[in-house]
């Protein structure tokens, strides 16, 4: 399944991008000095996902030692969250602090009703308390009993836990205490699974600081175990290059930090497909992008805004499991093409959340699957080819077998035929989509006319003409790969690490010297990350911001501040600088400043980024051809209500400038893009397709 495949020169150096979903696993190899790419789609396999990853990886890649680094987007983090299939793990925590992770906030799953049924992922009974205590100010009250965290520790090793966190009051303040019981617990704990709340993450709030060093554990031996199983079968291989894994930050680290700090990967299949749609969007000519991830699970959706992915400093995976560790702002929502469409007891049509996944997959599949997916709506209404399906997988898709799926499960409920009933599960899929979609532009003041979509994953083009008439977006930018952009954003993804610390001090009365500590401490440790790398680095840069806010107010506003750093050497800010910098903020969030309002500086934000170098993506653009030889014929396919001829290309194969009108289906190994009848599309001069309405 290449395209513009790469030399059998075994001197070359690529790189190879791998992006693990609920459905596919997608590979992007880059050649760059050759000036070539190659792409791979297959089956995602379960429950270990590491077969795909290296299937994948050999449908492209005969020498293993060609490869300079691999890159992974993982979703096996996210997907132990939400399945709770992590690892049986221990807290031991303050005396006093058992139920913190119970309580959470105090926040309950549903609105209405007395009772709750949120089980922490860590049981009661495996909830510890030791004594010790550290006041806010950092002051030790009760040095940590030390026999007390030995027997505590052997305890859960005795119950079966294959991992432990240590969770202590205060500890961001002063982690003296925890820094003691941790060494301790190391040293007789069987494996190096042992997570630290100020190592994890050292910021006030108790819950938040406790929810994600807890989750941290809870990952440790699925993730690490994961990573190293594909770490091993990559060097038994003949790789000798760098195997990172993408965060959730869109940065990238290296797998033994991965290993130690797997709560920063949620979510990091999603955010390397955000990554390359902004920069794919931004190259083209279009800063201002709305992102739609549609895969065979689940339809992820992201805003960027002059370039700028949105960062989200926390985030709830599931209900009561919240990280605290800054992520690409990803709405996501159960409209997959493998989601199911069923009909509840009030007749009302539904999509989701539940999903077909790869296996057995939409009944089109002729895998066991007998209720209707959003795919099987599309393959029956000859928006998809049955002939060629996408992932190399199958030989022919069942198109009867879609049909009466379709007329059981939701034509009879609804007293409609099989088209009806096809075009009814497509507009309430869309319907759901374009709620995303507005969820993240006008419920949060962009205009969605400023913005194009970019479709990607394997379904996403499949939709986006409905997503321009639902939403008002102004056009639709279909990558050159769209099937595969996750894994592209793997490759060109920058390292990155964040760090945070709180402050808790008035600005007043800072100690502008100790800030300055903290932040030379951020940058070196980040330094040394990027210093250990093999990648080469275009450049280096960090970034400071403080959480502030008013004395007596709950939430706080990002400042950014302006310091310089020289040589690794860091220059503090002022208290006058920061003064300036937080009303400019303030002033910019709420149009004012309170009057003799004392500034509160909360948290220290700081991130090392390595800058690594972008490929070309003409790389990727068309070489010569026309229309005429890309075309394939003709397919009839239903839109609306009735059935139009609609002309078949070969997408891979239409040249640059070549304009196609509407209808059309645009046919590639890795998805298909409709054009509706009132639209057009446009091949840019990196291989993008541009849709936008008809003119007149």
């Amino acid at each position: 399944m290449s395209r513009k495949t790469h030399d059998t020169d075994q001197a070359a150096r690529r790189m190879v991008g791998v992006d693990v979903g609920g459905t596919f696993t997608d590979v992007f190899v880059l050649d760059e000095a050759a000036g070539k790419a190659s792409v791979a789609k297959v089956p995602t396999t379960r429950p270990d996902q590491s077969g795909g990853f290296l299937a994948g990886i050999g449908r492209e890649v005969d020498d293993k030692s060609t490869l300079s680094v691999v890159v992974h987007g993982t979703t096996a983090g996210t997907n132990a969250l939400l399945e709770r299939k992590g690892a049986k793990i221990g807290v031991i925590t303050t005396q006093g602090l058992r139920d913190v992770l119970e309580m959470r906030r105090r926040d309950r799953p549903r609105t209405w009703g007395l009772r709750g049924d949120f089980e922490p992922v860590v049981p009661r009974a495996l909830r510890l308390e030791v004594p010790e205590r550290t006041l806010a100010d950092g002051t030790i009250r009760t040095p940590v009993d030390l026999d007390a965290v030995r027997a505590a520790g052997q305890m859960l090793i005795d119950e079966g836990c294959l991992a432990v966190a240590v969770l202590f009051a205060n500890a961001y303040a002063n982690p003296e205490n925890e820094a003691r019981a941790v060494e301790a617990l190391r040293a007789l704990w069987p494996n190096a699974h042992v997570s630290a709340s100020s190592e994890i993450l050292p910021e006030i709030r108790e819950f938040e600081r406790f929810s994600t060093t807890a989750l941290n554990a809870y990952l440790q031996p699925e993730v690490s175990g994961y990573l190293t199983r594909l770490d091993d079968a990559l060097r038994d291989a003949g790789f000798a290059g760098e195997f990172m894994i993408v965060q959730s930050n869109g940065g990238v680290m290296p797998v033994a930090e991965a290993s130690r700090l797997p709560v920063r990967t949620a979510l990091s299949g999603p955010a390397a497909g955000v990554i390359a749609a902004a920069y794919i969007a931004e190259t083209a000519g279009f800063p201002d992008v709305i992102t739609g991830d549609m895969g065979g699970t689940s339809f992820d959706v992201s805003l960027v805004a002059e370039g700028q992915q949105m960062l989200s400093p926390q985030t709830s995976i599931d209900f009561g499991m919240v990280v605290r560790s800054p992520m690409i702002e990803i709405t996501t929502i159960g409209a997959g093409g493998g989601s199911i469409a069923w009909v509840d007891k009030g007749g009302l049509l539904n999509i989701g959340p539940e999903s077909a996944g790869s296996t057995p997959g939409p009944v089109a599949y002729g895998q066991g699957n007998t209720r209707p997916t959003v795919t099987d709506a599309n393959v029956v209404l000859g928006r998809i080819d049955p002939d060629n399906p996408i992932g190399g997988k199958l030989d022919r898709l069942d198109v009867d077998a879609a049909a009466r799926a379709i007329d059981t499960h939701v034509g009879a409920p609804l007293g409609l035929d099989t088209l009806q009933a096809a075009e009814a599960i497509l507009r309430v899929a869309n319907a759901r989509m374009a709620g995303a979609i507005r969820l993240v532009s006008i419920e949060r003041g962009f205009d969605p006319k400023r913005f194009a979509f970019m479709p990607f994953g394997g379904g996403g083009a499949l939709h986006s003409g409905a997503m321009m008439a639902d939403v008002g977006l102004s056009r639709t930018l279909v990558p050159r790969y769209p099937g595969v952009t996750s894994a592209l954003g793997c490759v060109i993804a920058d390292m990155r690490q964040d760090f945070v610390q709180t402050v808790n001090a008035m600005l007043d009365g800072m100690d502008t010297g100790a800030l300055g500590s903290v932040m030379q401490d951020h940058v070196d440790k980040g330094l040394a990350l990027l210093d250990a790398a093999e990648t080469r680095f275009e450049a280096r840069e960090t970034e400071f911001a403080l959480d502030m806010a008013y004395l007596g107010q709950t939430h706080t506003v990002s400042v950014p501040l302006a310091v310089t750093v020289t040589d690794g050497v860091v220059t503090p800010p002022t208290r006058e600088q920061i003064a300036d910098a937080f009303d400019a903020t303030y002033r910019e969030s709420y149009g004012r400043l309170l009057q003799n309002g004392v500034r509160r500086v909360m948290n220290l934000r700081s991130a090392v980024t390595g800058k690594r170098p972008k490929f070309d993506l003409t790389t990727l653009a068309p070489e010569g051809g026309s229309v005429e030889a890309a075309r394939k014929g003709t397919r009839r396919v239903h839109f609306g209500d009735a059935w139009h001829e609609t002309a078949i290309y070969d997408r891979l194969a239409l040249p640059i400038g070549a304009t196609i009108d509407g209808p059309a289906i645009l046919e590639q190994p890795d998805t298909t893009v409709l054009i509706e009848p009132e639209l057009h599309g446009t091949v840019d001069r990196f291989g993008n397709t541009i849709i936008t309405a008809k003119e007149g």
